[in-house]
C-alpha cells in the first residue's frame, strides 16, 4: 500500500533553527533537557517559590534561562524584537499579557487597560494579526464558579459581574473598531458556561460582517465536538461568523481532580487516542463549514498539523486563506511553526509578556506541559541535536 506523501516535512532542521545561533541552541538544549526530567521540575517549582518567598536574588537567573525562552519580554515594547525577529521567519505574533491569579477590582481595570493596549499596537503592526484575553484576569473565579453553576447571586455580585461585562464589551469594542479579531482563551469546565454564554452573546453583536470575537475549545473535553457544533448552529441561526481556536487542552490534571474528588464523572476524555481523534474531526468539520466560519487550529501536534496543511490542498485552498490559522506557543515547535511559515500558510507564534515574578505561574506550566507529555521534549531534544550536528559537518 502507497503511502500518502507528506505536504510538509517537519523534520527540516536547518529551516527550524535558521535564525537561532549555535550558543542559543545550546542553551535551548540545556534547557529543555532540565525540563525532560520531572523530578528537576517539581524541584525547581519548590526552589523558585521558596526563593521567591525569601526575597533570594534569583529573578536575573530566571530572566536569562526559560524566562528569555518562553517570554517575550516584560512590556508590550520590550516585545518589538520578538516581533520583528519573528516577522522575518514570515511569522505572526499574539502579544498575551499572561497576568492571572488576583482579586482585587484594582488589578482587573489594570488588565483591561492593558490588553486595550494590546488591541491598539496590533492595529498599529501588521504583523499582529490578533489580540487575546484570559476572562481570569478581568474578575474573580468564584463570581464565575456561582454564576456557571446557576446559583443567585447577592446585589454585590450583580453590580460585581456587569462590571466584569462592561470590561469584556469594552476589548470587543476596541477590536471591532479596529478591525482586530479577539481570541477569548478557554477556562476550566466549571466556569466555562458562563464564558460561553458572554462570547456567543457578543458574537451576535460584534460578528456580523468579521469574526471579532472568537472562543476557545479545549478537545481534551469529550463534549468540545458537541458543544462547537452547537454554538456554530446558533451563529448560523443568527446569522453572525463564527470565530474560534481548538487547542488539546491546558488543565487535564485539574479537571481530573476535582471531578474525583467530588464524584461526577469526569468532563476530561478517557485517553490520548480519543482527544487526538475528535482534535482531527474536528478539522475537517472547520474546513467543511469555512463559508461560515474562522478558525485558528493551535497545537504542537505534527500529525493534527499535517492534517490541516493536506486538507487546504485537497480543496484546493490558498495556504494563506485569511479565515485559517495555526498557532504555537513561542519557545515550543518552532520545527512547525517555521517549516509551515516558509511554506507560506498562516501562522502564529503566542508571545506571552510580563514581569518575571508575574510570569512564574505561565513558565511552571510550559515546564510541567514539557515534561509531561510523551515525547515532546524528546522531541525537541533530537532536533537541537540533528541541526548542531548537520551544522558541525556542513562546516567541516
Amino acid at each position: 500500500m502507497e503511502l500518502t506523501p507528506k505536504t510538509i516535512d517537519f523534520s527540516n532542521s536547518e529551516i527550524s533553527f535558521k535564525n537561532k545561533s549555535n550558543k542559543e541552541l545550546r542553551e535551548a538544549y540545556l534547557l529543555f533537557k532540565i525540563m525532560n526530567n520531572p523530578f528537576f521540575v517539581k524541584m525547581g517549582k519548590h526552589l523558585v517559590d521558596l526563593s521567591f518567598s525569601i526575597h533570594l536574588p534569583i529573578q536575573g537567573i530566571i530572566r536569562n534561562t526559560i524566562y528569555k525562552y518562553f517570554v517575550g519580554g516584560s512590556s508590550i515594547e520590550d516585545c518589538l524584537k520578538t516581533v520583528e525577529k519573528l516577522k522575518a521567519r514570515k511569522v505572526g505574533t499574539i502579544l498575551d499579557f499572561a497576568a492571572e491569579g488576583e482579586e482585587e477590582e484594582e488589578f482587573f481595570d489594570s488588565t483591561l487597560e492593558e490588553v486595550i493596549r494590546t488591541i491598539e499596537f496590533a492595529h498599529t503592526n501588521t504583523n499582529i494579526p490578533f489580540s487575546v484575553f484570559k476572562i481570569t484576569g478581568l474578575g474573580r473565579f468564584a463570581l464565575y464558579e456561582k454564576i456557571s453553576q446557576g446559583e443567585k447571586l447577592t446585589e454585590d455580585e450583580v453590580q460585581e459581574f456587569q462590571r466584569v461585562e462592561n470590561r469584556v464589551k469594552s476589548i470587543f469594542e476596541k477590536g471591532h473598531e479596529l478591525g482586530i479579531p479577539i481570541l477569548v482563551d478557554a477556562e476550566e469546565t466549571w466556569i466555562q458556561p458562563m464564558l460561553d454564554d458572554l462570547v456567543l452573546k457578543y458574537m451576535a453583536i460584534y460578528n456580523k460582517e468579521k469574526a471579532i470575537v472568537q472562543n476557545t475549545y479545549q478537545m481534551y473535553r469529550h463534549d468540545s465536538i458537541e458543544r462547537l457544533k452547537a454554538h456554530h448552529i446558533i451563529a448560523k441561526e443568527q446569522g453572525f461568523r463564527f470565530g474560534l481556536k481548538i487547542v488539546r487542552g491546558a488543565y487535564m490534571e485539574k479537571e481530573r481532580n476535582r471531578a474525583f474528588e467530588q464524584s461526577y464523572p469526569s468532563p476530561i476524555q478517557p485517553d490520548k487516542y480519543s482527544t487526538d481523534r475528535d482534535f482531527d474531526a474536528i478539522i475537517q468539520y472547520l474546513i467543511e463549514n469555512l463559508d461560515t466560519i474562522d478558525f485558528m487550529v493551535a497545537t504542537h501536534n505534527e500529525e493534527s498539523s499535517e492534517l490541516l496543511a493536506r486538507l487546504i490542498a485537497q480543496n484546493n485552498l490558498p495556504k494563506n486563506h485569511p479565515s485559517i490559522y495555526f498557532a504555537q506557543l513561542y519557545g515550543m515547535s518552532d520545527h512547525i511553526t517555521n517549516n509551515l511559515a516558509e511554506q507560506g500558510y498562516n501562522v502564529v507564534k503566542y508571545v506571552p509578556y510580563g514581569e518575571v515574578k508575574t510570569m512564574m505561574p505561565y513558565l511552571f506550566r510550559r515546564a510541567e506541559e514539557n515534561s509531561s507529555v510523551k515525547g515532546q521534549t524528546s522531541r525537541e531534544l533530537k532536533l537541537i541535536e540533528k541541526e548542531l550536528q548537520r551544522r558541525k559537518e556542513t562546516k567541516a
